[in-house]
């Protein structure tokens, strides 16, 4: 690769790192406060949430690495640039394919990473989220077990217990049940434990007392107790069965599916679409990075602005990925228009490629530009006279 192909790859997937766990990390917590009540009103710990949330990280990198390659190409393009790095290397002689190909190369990286996530990460994290998140809601064990709280399991149910000992036994327990219309039951207990057995899960309580209410009496019917067991299986439900959505398929389940399978019969068009939005999501690093280096690899003098070359690169990456997603959606219904992101892809890399080939300076339209330019001395204008009437 060289030196100067080491130093513009550095500097670049250094910029890349950067910019993908920043912006992972600020869409992480926006998206985990979502799930907060996983601590508040299920009684987990920070790690168990921390875990959960975890799991939608390889998504957000999949959607976030491509982008973050196209901040890292511009913003190492502009330093070379505001440098003058650019303009040495072109007049000494450097191909602009041979400036490319580092950028390429962190391309082909996130290429990969993109690829690997597709494949199998990102089906993999959410089909461990599903199940990780049903069997946390799903643990009225865990609910119960919430000290100084009144717990309502369902319609009617209400537990409360006072403390819980480090030995695991529960002390000052309540439980009030409603769920009859006739009949109100009061239980309250000096202690307790949860004992799993034969797979059903038992609150077994010492020490208190039933409190029976029936509906046209007034004085409830007491029975003390030393041992009483409330079974707590009724309230867990059957094991959860799933049935795996598009986004949760592996890629080899979305090329060769089960004939019988449910989702698959219901919606065939959605596997369609998502296999080949899969089989393209590592050629877009690509097509960003040539986009970037056409608009803004070759060197320019101080008086060509580079801030047009920018915005069309913005403008270019952004209507590529709209016509993939636009691709995606409608070939639902109508297959043909799946073939749209492969043409826009591909005309894509031949042009940028021809343009960086030839060395060209792609600027905009000069009325264009002389529009711009007026409407930028109309503002600078406009909000010197404002300041100096507020002075």
């Amino acid at each position: 690769m060289g030196s100067i192909g080491g130093y513009i790859f550095r500097t670049t997937f250094g910029a890349f790192l950067v910019v993908l766990v920043s912006l992972t990390l600020l869409i992480w917590v926006t998206q985990a406060l979502r799930d907060l009540d996983i601590v508040t009103n299920q009684g987990q710990t920070l790690l168990v949430f921390v875990g959960i949330t975890g799991l939608i990280v390889p998504l957000l990198v999949l959607v976030i690495a491509p982008i973050a390659l196209v901040i890292a190409v511009v913003h190492t393009l502009n330093k070379l640039s505001s440098d003058s790095e650019l303009i040495v290397m072109n007049a000494a002689g450097m191909p602009p394919w041979r400036m490319a190909r580092p950028f390429l190369m962190v391309a082909a990286v996130v290429a990969v990473l993109v690829g690997v996530i597709s494949v199998y990460l990102a089906p993999q994290g959410l089909r461990m989220l599903r199940h990780w998140i049903t069997e946390v809601r799903t643990d009225l064990v865990t609910n119960i077990v919430q000290p100084g709280r009144f717990m309502t399991i369902e319609n009617g149910l209400t537990f409360h217990i006072r403390e819980r000992r480090p030995n695991g036994l529960l002390a000052g327990i309540l439980v009030d049940d409603r769920r009859n219309p006739a009949e109100r039951v009061t239980i309250i207990a000096e202690e307790g434990e949860i004992i799993k057995h034969n797979g059903g899960s038992f609150l077994v309580l010492e020490n208190g007392s039933i409190q029976r209410l029936e509906a046209k009496r007034t004085d409830p019917n007491i029975v003390m107790f030393d041992r009483y067991a409330f079974d707590l299986s009724q309230f867990g439900g059957a094991p959860a069965t799933f049935n795996y959505s598009v986004r949760e398929r592996y890629l080899w389940e979305l090329l060769a599916p089960a004939a019988d399978d449910p989702v698959y019969r219901a919606q065939p068009g959605h596997f369609r679409s998502e296999l080949h939005d899969r089989i393209m999501a590592p050629l877009y690093p690509f097509a960003f990075a040539l986009i970037a280096f056409a608009f803004l690899g070759a060197p320019r003098t101080t008086r060509q602005s580079r801030a047009w070359s920018m915005m069309a690169v913005i403008g270019g990456v952004a209507g590529l990925r709209l016509i993939g997603f636009a691709s995606t959606v409608f070939g639902v219904q109508v297959p043909i228009m799946i073939g749209l992101q492969y043409v826009a892809l591909l005309a894509t890399i031949v042009l940028c490629s021809m343009a960086i080939s030839r060395g060209l300076i792609i600027e905009p339209p000069a009325s264009l530009v002389r529009m711009g330019d007026a409407i930028t001395d109309y503002v600078q204008r406009h909000t010197a006279r404002l300041a100096g009437v507020r002075t």
